[in-house]
């Protein structure tokens, strides 16, 4: 699923490979899937990229946004991005398909849910999308201590648990069930401690650790547990996760635990982070 990292490591390799190129070919939807998400009709996807030329790609919180013209292009959630160069074989399954004038191609499939968005600017309203524009990018400079400081003495977040805080509301953009696990694990906090329950230091040192944890994160490509532009997993390793659940923590030896919380799952040692 992206998240914050996954959207900058996706669109620093889109600005590498497709900024630049224009659109030629545009195949919407030839894979049928319940839950891939278009705007509109999406066999109006041609007429609306056809001929476009690719300004750029930024991310937006766990979204990857891909600018023309006059136009947007933006996926969410379990969007899985690949680029093909010239004279690759087309996937056979793909719920979205965009060529380039340099007969490179990006593939995009959804693996359990996930947003294709095409549309003119200025005509989407998906709030998702509207509040990570409009709130600033974890590794930012407005992204600050005081922002962060300010955030968490919100009165009605006191009695939500570390995990509420960070991954529900879009309280901060794209900071995922995924990624929570690791920053919860670097601050020594365990998913379930309430907000009310944290210190001045703690809350302090899990600023520090949000920046830095995903800082690492994008340094190094990604996660282990997704994938880049080019099908490789990230070069992350990841310390709480479904490939270390059961194993022993890296830190003290104790068994990494999973349980069901919040509608996922958490993972974390009760050593290393005592409720």
């Amino acid at each position: 699923m992206i998240e914050i990292p996954e959207s900058i490591v996706l669109c620093r390799q889109l600005n590498n490979t497709i900024k630049g190129k224009v659109i030629t070919d545009v195949v919407a939807g030839f894979s049928p899937h319940k839950f891939a998400f278009f705007l509109g009709d999406p066999q109006n996807y041609p007429s609306l990229l056809i001929g476009k030329k690719v300004i750029d790609s930024n991310p937006r919180g766990g979204l990857v946004e891909i600018s023309t013209e006059k136009t947007r292009i933006v996926f969410g959630d379990g969007a899985n991005l690949h680029y093909f160069g010239s004279g690759s074989k087309i996937p056979d399954k793909h719920q979205l398909l965009i060529e380039f004038d340099d007969n490179s191609f990006l593939a995009v499939t959804v693996q359990m849910y996930g947003g294709l968005w095409a549309f003119q600017v200025g005509a989407f309203d998906n709030p998702y999308y509207l509040v990570a524009v409009e709130k600033p990018s974890v590794l930012s400079d407005a992204f600050s201590k005081d922002y962060f400081m300010n955030l968490i003495s919100d009165e009605n977040l006191q009695k939500k648990s570390a995990k509420a805080l960070l991954a529900t509301e879009q309280r901060i953009p794209g900071l995922g069930n995924g990624v929570l696990q690791d920053i919860l694990y670097n601050a020594g906090i365990h998913p379930k401690k309430k907000v009310q329950e944290l210190n001045t230091q703690e809350k302090e040192m899990l600023y520090n650790v949000i920046k830095n944890t995903i800082s690492e994160i994008c340094e190094l490509g990604g996660r282990d547990v997704e994938t880049d532009l080019f099908g490789n997993a990230g070069g992350y390793k990841t310390k709480l996760s479904k490939n270390t659940s059961g194993k022993p923590c890296s830190k003290c030896g104790s068994i990494i635990i999973k349980e069901n919380y919040l509608g996922g799952s958490i993972y974390y040692c009760k050593e290393c982070q005592p409720l």
